[in-house]
């Protein structure tokens, strides 16, 4: 039984409106009675964000996933504090020994040498260049980086090492690093797709409460790309009958803004995410609910998931058909040209090591 929020009460500027029991802990934060002041803290939607420095053993990670395009990813940061409801990597903040509901996005770990870590993984003899994606779980321009920089950080060592590396990101602080972004593009070292969900200013602000507009993403699109660097869309997670009709806008607007590629999924509810989603779909959109629900399971064999490699991210049956359908008839009339260039792993070099030299004096 969920013991952290009250069914009476909605958090405003969060995604989560509940703490889901962590199953890795044998004990849990309770509080009994609402009209109580036992453990006022659990509910607070505007407490501050807590961060947690974390000194990390690596930095890049080996993608097992045969579903994603991509062989190798980093994550600075563990946990988001975009608040996305639906997000998958909710789970993995289980392993920290925080909930994948509130904790996710108000409890944020920090892996401060990032950085450092990057260049001692570029640096061995047997690494080999492959792109990599920054970041594969959570997003590397969350708010918390405007403080942190380390997704700056890790740009620079990538720059210096002159290694390709695609990014996805919801945020527009992705500008603050133009300068870099440029110079990687100049030698084909860097994609950016641009998360867009919807185009409903009202939707987005409760399913995705601490992110950039979506009006402020496509500005984020038209920059880059009169910067000459690619940049795509990535219109996902579908959610079926709450963002599913929005994709021909999306693509059309994106690709209007300067998107030369576009990509997409249908939203999956593993584990504890479904409690979460259910949890907020019926607080914020109670007339809708069953319905939404009721469409995301036919997408997965009657499930609000579906673990199936080459089949997960983009269901099945007659309701995830017609997305697909919906999908490509929109890319064939707004993208018809989609690609991107092919990223650059030859131009990699290892530059001279820096030794800092103390002085006697």
């Amino acid at each position: 039984m969920d013991t952290l929020t009250s069914p009476a009460i909605y958090l405003k500027g969060r995604g989560a409106q509940l703490n889901t029991v962590n199953p890795f802990l044998k004990t849990e934060y309770v509080q009994q009675h609402w009209e109580g002041i036992d453990a006022p803290d659990l509910i607070n939607a505007e407490r501050k964000t807590q961060v947690y420095h974390e000194q990390a053993k690596n930095i890049v990670n080996k993608v097992e996933s045969p579903d994603l395009r991509m062989e190798y990813s980093m994550n600075p940061y563990q946990g988001c504090e975009h608040g996305c409801v639906y997000c998958y990597a909710r789970n993995t903040h289980q392993y920290w020994g925080f909930s994948a509901g509130l904790d996710f996005e108000r409890n944020i770990v920090i892996k401060e040498n990032a950085p450092a870590l990057l260049e001692k993984t570029l640096r061995r003899k047997t690494w080999v260049p492959t792109p990599i994606m920054l970041s594969g779980n959570t997003d590397c321009y969350q708010p918390i980086e405007r403080k942190y920089k380390l997704t700056r950080g890790l740009l620079e060592v990538l720059l210096r090492f002159q290694h390709p590396v695609n990014i996805i990101t919801k945020n527009q602080l992705i500008l603050r690093d133009l300068d870099l972004l440029k110079a990687l593009a100049e030698n084909n070292l860097v994609h950016v797709m641009v998360s867009i969900t919807t185009m409903n200013e009202a939707l987005r602000q409760k399913m995705e409460p601490r992110t950039a507009s979506a009006t402020q993403r496509l500005k984020v699109i038209e920059m880059l790309a009169a910067n000459n660097i690619p940049v795509g869309v990535m219109n996902a997670p579908i959610i079926p009958a709450l963002n599913s009709m929005e994709i021909p806008e999306v693509i059309r607007l994106a690709a209007n803004a300067g998107a030369t590629t576009s990509g997409y999924n249908i939203v999956r509810l593993n584990g504890p995410i479904g409690e979460v989603f259910t949890d907020w779909l019926e607080k914020t959109f109670p007339d809708r609910a069953s319905k939404v629900l009721s469409q995301i399971k036919e997408c997965h064999g009657g499930n609000l998931h579906d673990s199936n490699y080459g089949r997960r991210m983009r269901g099945e049956g007659n309701i995830a058909d017609s997305i697909k359908q919906l999908y490509k008839m929109s890319v064939q009339k707004y993208l018809p040209n989609a690609s991107m260039p092919a990223l650059n792993t030859a131009a990699f070099k290892v530059p001279p090591q820096i030794h800092q030299q103390l002085s006697l004096f």
